[in-house]
């Protein structure tokens, strides 16, 4: 089965864990990135980017050159902002809708605090699925990087 991550990592962690991903599975990554960056640093990061949640927000995205048609499976990876997924994917995946269709669905989620079980509930409505394959939440990845944590990347590739 042919595996794309379809990713948004701000500070770093859910490209760490794609990059896992990548090394493990041999996925092929595609990172969303934002005509408009978020800001990364104190608390306008949480309040613009909580409410560009929150709001649903649509951002305009970096040029993609990705066939989908190649692909039996999407890895979404995302960062919890506000217990919601952030909002390049919502974009990839309005912009993407008919190319998704048939495809199987799996969700990561990185996050500091929590959030991530409501998270994957709006991306799943988002996609207009009931569930995915598998999800997993990782918590501080990068930042916080430890043995453990990387064991359970390393079985979270496992299961896919």
């Amino acid at each position: 089965m042919k595996t794309l991550v379809v990713y948004f990592s701000l500070e770093g962690n859910t490209a760490y864990v794609a990059d896992k991903i990548k090394e493990k599975t041999g996925a092929d990554l595609l990172r969303l990135v934002p005509k408009k960056a978020y800001h990364d640093k104190g608390f306008a990061k949480f309040f613009w980017g909580g409410k560009s949640a929150v709001m649903a927000e649509k951002p305009d995205l970096e040029e993609i050159s990705v066939n989908l048609d190649e692909y039996d499976r999407i890895v979404f990876g995302f960062p919890v902002w506000a217990s919601n997924f952030t909002p390049p994917l919502r974009t990839f995946i309005e912009d993407n809708r008919e190319r998704l269709k048939g495809k199987q669905f799996v969700a990561f989620a990185c996050q500091s605090g929590a959030g991530a079980e409501k998270a994957f509930a709006k991306l799943a409505k988002c996609l207009g699925i009931d569930d995915f394959a598998k999800t997993a939440i990782f918590i501080d990845p990068k930042n916080k990087e430890s043995a453990e944590k990387n064991e359970q990347i390393a079985e979270f590739c496992k299961a896919l």
